[in-house]
């Protein structure tokens, strides 16, 4: 018999309770629902990644492959026909044109020629009397779909489809949406946002009708949604999203003030992104999500050009702050730039001039400098390849998700970003250390400011630059 063994049940009881008490008040808070997206998507990923290392070379060379017959299967089939449950989709539909047709070029494919002319002739039942593109036929013109259609019909090509575009219209649809607080409106009445910006500075941009009067005060509006983290908002005093960061930093550059944002501060935000899963997240705390391979991916490779800017505002920020007070240093910083016209000159950086603007786009991919990347390149392509992608065909936001159009085109668009990041020049084929899986898997280079591949962009600027 132990010493113990005179206690009674109830005795027993009461000590287990007590020790169960003393438990709880050592036990860490509850879980979030947060926190258990956030494991459970760790779990599944980490899984993944532990059976690619337990498996031969030969089976993770299959694992790691691009699965490029099924990817343009799957797409092909959405241009031709989508079934009933995309009708919520009804006002988005230049976008489907556009993520199948952009992720089919990125795989260096194309449609064959009827399926092209329904294209071309549906964007254009899309195309407003008054300027600007709608979601559908008959639909209010919209800011987002002119973009997405613009961009369908570059990536397209030739005279047929570059033609149909009504420039004219489309600038004056443009001066509608503008506000006189730099911003713009999506569409009639609709919300004004740093979305609305890009969309109307890159087409303007790309179809060489960018002026001074669409371009006044735009830098003033997406400064102003810049957040303390360093990030960009959708509109100010929201908080930081990878998107609206690519936004904002891609119409900047085309407006030639990308050095009124606080660049190092920017960086250090959108780097951080970059999580233990390999993918990037779209805000802080947030899951990781493949589309933003190419949002906040897209915004580093941005980045990664400006680094000669980047270095004058930490040495002029570093001379600040040891001589100056905090009024002091706005009006420093406002200095480095001004409204008037700017390009892209001597390996990124920018220099106040009266020159052409309208070359800034065409100026900042042909005078391309390699630079070491800012981002795990290898490592977000493990993630593109092993947790996003689909072994059927197309690509998924995370492991647990369904495949789709729209983290199709997004997630090549990064792998592209990412293969390319080591390039000395972006049409150079990169080296093969620096393609994960077999060098099959190369796509094809994109534009970082527009998103279209380069050679469809390079056709288009010298059809609309054409005289000009």
């Amino acid at each position: 018999m132990t010493k113990d063994s005179g206690h009674t049940a109830t005795d027993e009881e009461e000590r287990e309770r007590e020790m169960d008490a003393s438990s709880a008040m050592a036990a860490p808070p509850c879980r979030t629902v947060s926190q258990r997206d956030q494991w459970m998507v760790e779990s599944q990923v980490f899984q993944i990644y532990q059976l690619f290392a337990t498996l031969p070379p030969s089976a993770q060379s299959l694992m790691l492959e691009l699965q490029r017959d099924r990817h343009f299967e799957f797409l092909s089939k959405g241009l031709r026909h989508l079934g009933s449950a995309f009708s919520v989709l009804d006002a988005n539909r230049p976008w489907l044109c556009y993520w199948i047709l952009h992720s089919i070029a990125l795989l260096g494919e194309s449609v064959d020629d009827e399926l092209e002319d329904n294209a071309i002739d549906f964007l254009n039942r899309c195309q407003d009397p008054n300027g600007g593109f709608a979601g559908g036929p008959g639909q209010m013109p919209h800011l987002a779909t002119t973009y997405a259609a613009v961009n369908a019909l570059i990536t397209l090509g030739g005279q047929k489809s570059l033609a149909s575009i009504n420039r004219e219209k489309l600038y004056e649809f443009l001066r509608r949406m503008k506000q006189p607080n730099g911003g713009f409106r999506m569409h009639d009445e609709g919300e004004i946002d740093v979305r609305a910006c890009y969309t109307a500075i890159s087409v303007a941009s790309v179809l060489n009708i960018l002026d001074d009067e669409l371009i006044q005060n735009v830098g003033d509006y997406i400064l102003s949604c810049q957040t303390y983290e360093g990030g960009i908002a959708g509109e100010p005093g929201s908080e930081a999203h990878g998107g609206y960061t690519f936004c904002g930093l891609a119409a900047m550059i085309l407006i030639g003030e990308v050095n009124r944002l606080d660049l190092p501060h920017l960086v250090e935000w959108v780097v951080f992104r970059q999580g233990k899963e390999c993918g990037f997240q779209g805000r802080t705390n947030k899951l990781v999500d493949g589309c933003y391979s190419f949002w906040q991916g897209g915004a580093v490779a941005l980045l990664q050009r400006l680094y000669s800017v980047i270095n004058k505002q930490m040495e002029e920020t570093s001379q600040i702050f040891t001589i100056l007070d905090m009024s002091g240093e706005k009006e420093s910083l406002d200095g480095t730039s001004s409204h008037t016209n700017s390009q892209f000159r001597h390996e990124g950086t920018i220099e106040s001039c009266s020159a052409d603007f309208k070359n800034i786009g065409y100026d900042f991919i042909n005078e391309w400098r390699a630079q070491e990347p800012l981002f795990h390149s290898m490592a977000l392509q493990q993630y593109i390849l092993l947790c996003a992608q689909e072994q059927e065909g197309g690509l998924r936001d995370k492991p647990g998700k369904r495949r789709d159009h729209y983290h199709t085109c997004y997630c090549l668009s990064g792998l592209s970003l990412c293969q390319y990041s080591w390039s000395m020049h972006p049409d150079s084929p990169p080296l093969p250390k620096v393609v994960l899986g077999p060098y099959s898997n190369l796509v094809e280079p994109i534009h970082p400011l527009y998103n279209v591949v380069l050679e469809r962009y390079r056709e288009a600027h010298e059809f609309f630059f054409a005289g000009s």
